[in-house]
């Protein structure tokens, strides 16, 4: 499919500078345009590049002023960076529109399914389950019983989604995501074995949210794991019963929070993080990579690093210094001060 630089500039309400004819029908990184695609310039830095490229059409800022000849057609806006990633966003859903239902599913007869839907090979979907219009589920995707999936959503293949689960609208559930799989509950018995409790909770995930491939969500002992709307997750990260995650919170992968921890809204958690069970985390915390947080953190918008990656005991005998290890360094350089003064 082509588009004219017209067409894009009455889309991103910019104005185009060149041949308003000027077709294009892919996309490109402005060092690396080739004729018949639509790039963009937003940092300074990749500047030297729009003389050169090949690119047809190049998004740029109003207050750029090129100071040599260009061959592009240019499309003014006020925000290139932002005017690009709306196109990106509309070449994606433009991708991924897919519509009908294969021959090779399997899908309860009480089972709902909305309008316009698509649902690829060997998806199977339970007793009771409700599809919301304009959902996208791609081959080999397992749907319980009593499931709703809200509009528009679109999840991957292999996804599993067990028995009592919610998704909400818009929603983006990448390759391999286990929903609902049964939270790490067992009791320890007088002859060293354990005893499955049984998981009788649910996931609910709101609108707006991505989780990334292979992720696991874990249902709830009782009650809910929630993660609430506009929730970011990355790949590989396991988030275990009872959680709750505040709403615009994003996790970079392969972060673990443990059972009935409670993160607040618009947190920052990096990768690799390990969160203990039980815990509450404030609005706005920033975790740093590779974190282990082993105490609730009650501040808001205040940010966290370190890993206590030793014995447990020598951490705590150990922990009472390194408190004190700034002051403990200026007294050490002080009484070398001295010293070397009365030398």
């Amino acid at each position: 499919m082509k588009f004219s630089a017209q067409q894009i500039a009455q889309a991103l309400n910019g104005k185009v500078e060149g041949d308003p004819d000027v077709e294009v029908n892919n996309l490109s990184k402005i060092e690396h345009g080739e004729a018949g695609t639509l790039s963009f310039l937003a940092n300074p830095k990749y500047t030297s590049y729009i003389y050169t490229t090949n690119a047809s059409i190049v998004i740029v800022n109003n207050d750029f002023k090129p100071d040599k000849p260009l061959s592009p057609t240019l499309i003014r806006v006020e925000d290139a960076y932002s005017s690009f990633a709306t196109l990106l966003e509309m070449y994606n859903q433009a991708k991924k529109k897919r519509s009908g239902i294969s021959k090779h599913v399997s899908i309860a007869d009480s089972a709902k399914i909305g309008k316009d839907v698509y649902i690829g090979d060997f998806v199977s979907i339970g007793e009771n389950s409700v599809i919301g219009d304009g959902c996208i589920i791609h081959p080999n995707t397992t749907i319980g019983n009593n499931c709703k999936v809200g509009s528009i959503t679109t999840i991957y293949s292999g996804v599993n989604i067990y028995d009592d689960c919610i998704i909400g609208n818009e929603c983006t559930l990448h390759a391999g995501t286990v929903i609902g799989a049964d939270g790490f509950g067992f009791a320890p018995q007088n002859d060293n074995n354990y005893r499955k409790i049984p998981q009788i909770g649910n996931v609910i995930v709101e609108d707006l949210v991505e989780i990334g491939a292979n992720t696991t969500i874990d249902r709830a002992t009782i009650g809910s794991t929630v993660i609430k709307k506009g929730v970011k997750i990355d790949n590989l990260i396991q988030i275990a019963h009872n959680v709750t995650i505040g709403e615009n919170t994003v996790i970079a992968a392969q972060t673990g929070i443990s059972g009935s921890t409670s993160i607040g809204r618009n947190c920052m958690i990096g990768g690799q993080v390990g969160i203990i069970g039980h815990l509450e985390i404030a609005d706005g915390v920033m975790i740093a990579a590779q974190s282990g947080i082993g105490k609730s953190i009650k501040e808001e918008k205040t940010v966290h690093e370190g890993s206590p990656a030793f014995s447990y005991r020598d951490f705590q005998r150990s922990y009472i210094h390194f408190r004190r290890l700034d002051s403990i360094v200026k007294r050490v350089n002080e009484v070398e001060r001295q010293l070397k003064e009365k030398k």
